[in-house]
């Protein structure tokens, strides 16, 4: 765990301004409550807060690389570099001595032996990562190639902030809470836009991406894309690799010196990480594999539905069995959901609102109660956008739609604007043009998609579908779990975001991709002799929810508590009528699909209020 922030400006004087950048990574005390390293240069400081995971000895940051009396790289780093020492060694043949067993100096003499963009195509992880060169007076910042790691900042005249967070880039003085309706206009829209910080002055690094910074002169550069390069491997070929390759990125990120576990649902992805972790660590003589699954209630409670087909509960029991996992269920409750400590720490540590806050305050308490026994846990997430796991994958209306899937499926669900809208001043909704932003962004990422030649009209769609899905929805997904969890003391490692892995399944064809006509047809054949049938058949179910009425008369009663004070901060911007008749049917967001929608509508002007008053955010409309 850990994060990192920075300033350079070629025109001030920085020397002093040390407390500046120590308040700026203050703010992200949660992803290091162990120590914090400053470096600071009349030009640039650097800052870095961590967390002890088992890391080598020597391994402080900013690591600073001097040579001949004078400072040649600093670096700092932001999660985990797993092919360090395999770089550490390559250098080390090209002539280099390092003095410590930390990263941060394969980074930095990496960055000297190969460049900005040499070095960031030889890393495999997850990372954001900056570099000051003082002899170009050149800051380099990397993200990794799916995301999974945040990286922020915001340009200045002569210079600029960089943060792991945007709570650090708003600690600054110079610098505030303002958003646009292009910000407005992407939290509502939920389209994923990589690049998009929501907040006036600030972008995000994207994936797969690196950014220079130069005397106020930003440039960005690609330096992983997908590629349609035509998939020459016959299918019983392709779903070994897929199995060699998960089975090598699980093995990857189980090295660490310090407890860890996997988040086991049940389902297809967690269960096949479960499995091969398992596998991995029995070979090793290891103490058996933790897992940890979160429950709403009991499991004879659960009243299945259009969205939620089974309980998670016997398919867990069923993996935990079958690899001898030594298993602990965190059991959550709708009092949980809304307590207001928890409510609020987990739109603290996403910084923006979002239409799926029930989820975010269950993903925090469950991350919380995991930390009191592991620091670390793999996570079966991005499985969904990298092997076709969708609900609409399964909805042909949805995949023709020419929007993003995800919104399609909102519509479907009853939702007349989007995710999180219908609540919202028509006035308003009628300046931002939700949809008409939503499906500008969409005809960009469509822009981004590689084709190939001879693809047929089939062909092209799926490829398209396919490349939202590991882009515009990983990055809704990636980024907020990640600061969730680090805001409640876990670090996350993500093996089904192996490049490697992303690459090859991207590039075999649909037909493959759907050889069984189900969801995730590799996926399930690459792990088949590895699960129980049950869970290779089990069909898809979501994160759960809870499904008793408590919570949903709960949202309706802040919903009428917001109504009945005109000075909530929300109050300019909703439809005060459309409230008060949602507020009085909350069997409406109880269970099914149009339930899981309409909970979304709830949620964001929840969420939108906790948000302006915490953020004392200004809207510039």
């Amino acid at each position: 765990m850990s994060g990192i922030a920075g300033w350079v400006d070629g025109q001030r004087d920085l020397s002093r301004e040390g407390n500046t950048v120590r308040a700026m990574a203050g703010a992200m005390a949660c992803r290091g409550p162990d120590g914090e390293g400053l470096w600071t240069s009349s030009r640039a400081i650097l800052a870095h807060r961590h967390r002890r995971l088992g890391e080598p000895a020597g391994g402080a940051e900013p690591y600073v690389l001097e040579a001949d009396g004078a400072v040649r790289a600093v670096a700092v780093c932001a999660g985990d570099v797993y092919n360090a020492a395999e770089l550490r060694a390559d250098l080390t043949a090209h002539g280099h001595r390092f003095t410590s067993a930390g990263a941060a100096e394969v980074l930095a003499r990496g960055y000297l032996e190969w460049g900005g963009a040499g070095l960031a195509s030889r890393l495999t992880g997850i990372y954001g990562l900056a570099v000051w060169d003082p002899g170009t007076d050149e800051l380099l910042l990397i993200r990794d190639r799916l995301g999974a790691k945040p990286l922020f900042y915001a340009p200045l005249a002569e210079g600029a902030l960089f943060a792991s967070e945007r709570k650090a880039i708003l600690a600054h003085p110079l610098i505030q809470a303002r958003v646009g309706a292009d910000g407005l206009r992407e939290v509502l829209s939920y389209a994923g836009t990589p690049g998009h910080a929501v907040f006036q002055g600030m972008a995000e690094v994207r994936p797969g991406h690196l950014v220079r910074v130069r005397h106020g002169r930003v440039t960005e550069e690609r330096y992983w894309r997908l590629e349609a390069d035509g998939h020459q491997d016959d299918l019983d070929t392709t779903v070994r690799t897929i199995t060699e390759l998960l089975d090598h990125a699980v093995r990857e990120q189980l090295r660490a010196d310090v407890p860890l576990c996997v988040m086991l649902s049940g389902g297809l992805d967690s269960s096949g990480l479960t499995a091969l972790a398992a596998r991995a660590l029995r070979e090793r003589g290891a103490e058996p594999l933790r897992t940890f699954t979160v429950t709403f209630g009991a499991e004879e409670d659960f009243q299945a539905d259009e969205v939620w087909g089974t309980p998670d509960a016997p398919f867990v029991r069923t993996m935990v069995e079958s690899v001898g996992a030594r298993h602990t269920d965190i059991v959550l409750n709708a009092a949980d959901l809304l307590d207001p400590v928890i409510k609020i720490n987990s739109l603290r540590a996403k910084d923006v609102p979002s239409p799926l806050g029930n989820m975010n305050t269950s993903l925090y308490a469950l991350c919380r109660a995991i930390a009191e026994h592991v620091p670390l846990a793999l996570l079966g997430d991005a499985a969904d956008g990298i092997f076709g796991g969708g609900m609409w994958m399964s909805m042909p209306p949805l995949l023709e739609a020419r929007t993003f899937p995800w919104l399609a499926m909102a519509h479907w669900g009853g939702g007349r604007h989007g995710m999180g809208t219908d609540l919202l001043d028509p006035g308003l909704l009628a300046t931002l043009d939700v949809p008409g932003y939503a499906a500008g962004r969409y005809r960009e990422a469509l822009a981004e998609v590689p084709s190939l030649p001879g693809d047929t009209p089939e062909e092209k769609r799926m490829r398209e579908v396919w490349h939202l899905g590991v882009t515009n929805w990983l990055h809704t997904l990636l980024p907020h779990g990640e600061s969730i969890s680090q805001a409640a003391g876990l670090a996350f490692r993500l093996p089904y975001c192996d490049h490697r892995l992303v690459s090859y399944v991207y590039g075999a064809p649909w037909a493959m991709k759907s050889f069984d006509g189900r969801e995730k047809s590799l996926l399930r054949a690459a792990l088949r002799g590895l699960l129980p049938d049950s869970i290779l058949e089990r069909r898809k179910t979501p994160y759960p929810t809870p499904q008793d009425d408590v919570y949903a008369r709960a949202l309706c009663g802040e919903l009428m508590d917001i109504v009945n004070d005109t000075s909530s901060p929300v109050a300019p911007l909703i439809d005060t009528d459309a409230v008060k008749r949602f507020a009085a049917e909350p069997g409406e967001l109880i269970s099914g699909p149009r339930a899981w929608v309409s909970r979304t509508h709830a949620e964001m002007v929840l969420q939108l209020n906790s948000w302006l008053d915490l953020y004392r955010v200004r809207v510039d409309l």
